[in-house]
């Protein structure tokens, strides 16, 4: 079954979105959009660091995103506005990855590729390594729901009940860097934010629980994964690019029903 590309490409389109979209509602919840921009770009420079000493990419993409939130998390609040300061260090870890990478002996590679993602591409090896990360982030988000989503709604509230809401802000971070190194195969760098964010703002309108959003999420981001897979093979079109408009509709069509007045919330 595995010797399919196509089944691979969803079983990893799956396995991304499972992590992906649940951890996006966390993004969403604490307005870090641009902050899962900013780990996915940064994971071009460890693609590059990854190709020159011979490494996984997944262990690059890693490193270098841990280092770009660790970064991030040190310098912010020290006289640069947190967009400002993201939008900084995104684009010039972009730049430098990009040139990095094309400065590379011997290689042959396609930047495009982890630019919008190579899903059809996917190895079994591939394969193993993003449902692990996968189960990884899943069980991390299981394991602190609470006190990730008490620091989220009330800081004061976390500390009050024993909860240190910068340690949650450290395992959020972890679980960003792991699902950017996972997903960096599957959609590119380019399009991971979108993977985080739009499954999760499609559901906050037609949901009342944060667990009921996280839970619809996922399942949003499964739906979007294959049916994007489904449109570029019937299509013929990128399939990075095609998961996030699946993904799109699935916002528009939610909001949609949400202003309609469709729904029990």
């Amino acid at each position: 079954m595995f010797d399919d590309f196509l089944v691979r490409a969803v079983l990893a389109g799956i396995g991304v979105a499972l992590a992906a979209a649940p951890l996006g509602c966390f993004v969403v919840w604490r307005r870090m959009a641009y902050f899962g921009d900013a780990t996915a770009h940064a994971a071009i420079l460890g693609v590059a660091f990854s190709l020159a000493f011979g490494m996984s990419v997944f262990v690059g993409a890693l490193a270098v995103s841990l280092a770009m939130a660790a970064t991030v998390t040190t310098l912010a609040g020290r006289g640069y506005a947190m967009d400002t300061l993201l939008g900084v260090l995104a684009h010039s870890a972009l730049a430098f990855g990009l040139v990095a990478v094309s400065l590379q002996q011997g290689v042959r590679l396609d930047p495009m590729s982890y630019l919008f993602g190579d899903i059809l591409a996917v190895s079994k090896s591939d394969l193993v390594v993003i449902w692990i990360g996968a189960i990884a982030v899943i069980s991390l988000m299981i394991w602190r729901w609470q006190g990730l989503l008490t620091s989220t709604l009330n800081p004061d509230l976390a500390y009050a009940s024993g909860i240190n809401p910068k340690r949650e802000q450290l395992v959020l971070t972890l679980g960003l860097a792991v699902v950017v190194a996972v997903a960096i195969k599957v959609v590119g760098a380019l399009l991971i934010g979108a993977l985080l964010v739009i499954p999760a703002a499609a559901t906050r309108a037609v949901t009342r629980s944060p667990e009921a959003m996280a839970a619809s999420a996922a399942a949003v981001g499964v739906a979007s994964a294959s049916g994007g897979l489904w449109a570029s093979y019937y299509w013929d079109t990128p399939a990075g690019p095609s998961i996030v408009c699946v993904a799109a509709v699935f916002f528009a069509l939610t909001n949609l029903v949400s202003r309609l007045g469709l729904t029990t919330r």
